[in-house]
């Protein structure tokens, strides 16, 4: 191939290994939208968010249907996972789902993209739609995503609009067009199901939208306390996503060098992301992406995680304590939600305070050992059987509003 396309292929390459698959994704599709370099089409890429109307299938929507507008998905998708552990569950309660990739990306057959939510997720008997034609009335649309909120309002066939919003989308970007646009779906008049109370409230207070908040549950068959094989070592897991600047992985290597500075006998295991490309000078293991099924055992090797959540709360606390890991995380109401003093360690975002907090828990045996005890508790007490039940609630409190959302 020539030098030209060799560059091309390179700079895809690096930005994927820089800031993640998907940001070179949307780079590349960028790109596609807007045709030639010399000449950058934003209207063609930012056509979506314009007025506009999505025709709908004829017939009248049955009471119970939900159809689910989600941005095409990835095997490993930590928002897609709660999507369809959802779906699944409403299925159980008699719901039923329609899902529409109202902008394929990754998926080009249907029939691919729900084999694939079945193999790799859950085995949902909900059907998958490409691209918005002619889709059926339903009693619920449902965004996911700021994007797909803008199909959401396009389309006419829903008797009532809803947001599931899992975290606060405008701060996924630097200030400019994709933040603006992604708050102006909050003015949409969608009814919100929010994760965790801090949205809920902030929708709410901030933009006047009726919400219902819903919890986080933990897989309990999967998470769970394993034989601690090296009890005698301290050891600090870190949840490290380079790619998602809310999970402030800069900030965690300050701490953790920090950490390792003061206690060099201590330990150090990074997860969640490849981290090959950064300079890290204390010793430990890079275990870049795991497979869930490998996270229950790592987790009950380590005395202390941190985890840290800029946005909303990550549900990963959650799965540590169920495991008997102790967690420190910083304050703030978009985490003390969730978490506070008695099950975890809450330290403000600095490197010093929250080094201190880490520190503190390595060398203070007897409170670690009654915060991992409590924490655990905490979190087995946190199931998705409750969580459909409340997402449910969200419905029937919709439903019994009659909330619409206005385009």
């Amino acid at each position: 191939m020539g030098w030209n396309l060799r560059q091309k292929v390179w700079r895809v390459k690096e930005m994927a290994r820089k800031e993640g698959v998907f940001a070179a994704l949307r780079a590349v599709v960028r790109r596609l939208r807007q045709g030639p370099a010399h000449q950058i089409n934003v209207f063609r890429h930012y056509e979506f968010a314009l007025p506009y109307v999505l025709p709908v299938q004829s017939g009248q929507a049955a009471v119970g249907t939900l159809l689910w507008f989600i941005p095409d998905f990835n095997i490993g998708s930590g928002g897609h996972l709660n999507i369809f552990r959802t779906i699944w569950h409403l299925e159980q309660m008699g719901y039923t789902s329609t899902i529409v990739i109202a902008t394929p990306v990754r998926h080009h057959e249907a029939d691919v993209a729900r084999e694939a939510i079945r193999d790799h997720f859950f085995p949902l008997q909900a059907q998958v739609l490409l691209g918005t034609n002619a889709l059926p009335p339903c009693e619920f649309a449902i965004a996911t995503g700021w994007d797909t909120a803008y199909a959401v309002r396009a389309f006419a066939g829903a008797t009532r609009k809803l947001y599931f919003v899992q975290d606060y989308e405008p701060h996924f970007y630097p200030v400019g067009t994709e933040s603006v646009l992604a708050e102006n779906t909050y003015h949409f008049g969608f009814f919100g199901v929010t994760a965790g109370g801090w949205l809920a409230h902030k929708l709410s207070q901030d933009y006047g939208m009726a919400t219902h908040p819903v919890g986080f549950g933990v897989e309990l068959d999967r998470y769970r306390r394993l034989p601690r094989r090296e009890p005698k070592i301290r050891r600090v897991f870190f949840y490290a996503r380079p790619p998602t600047p809310r999970r402030a992985f800069e900030l965690g290597l300050l701490v953790l060098n920090a950490v390792w500075e003061r206690m060099p006998d201590t330990h150090f295991v990074l997860a969640g992301w490849d981290t090959a490309a950064y300079h890290i000078p204390f010793p430990h293991l890079a275990c870049g992406t795991l497979a869930l099924d490998d996270l229950p055992d790592l987790y009950s090797q380590c005395d202390v995680a941190l985890v840290l959540s800029l946005t909303n709360a990550s549900l990963l606390p959650l799965e540590l304590m169920a495991c008997g890991c102790t967690v420190v995380s910083n304050r703030g109401p978009n985490v003390e939600w969730l978490l506070d003093d008695k099950v975890a360690v809450l330290a403000e975002s600095s490197p010093e305070g929250l080094t201190e907090a880490v520190c503190e828990l390595l060398r203070d045996d007897a409170r670690r050992q009654a915060l991992s005890a409590r924490g655990e508790a905490f979190a087995r007490a946190q199931t998705w059987d409750a969580v459909a039940q409340e997402f449910e609630a969200a419905l029937l409190h919709a439903r019994g509003e009659g909330q619409k959302g206005t385009p």
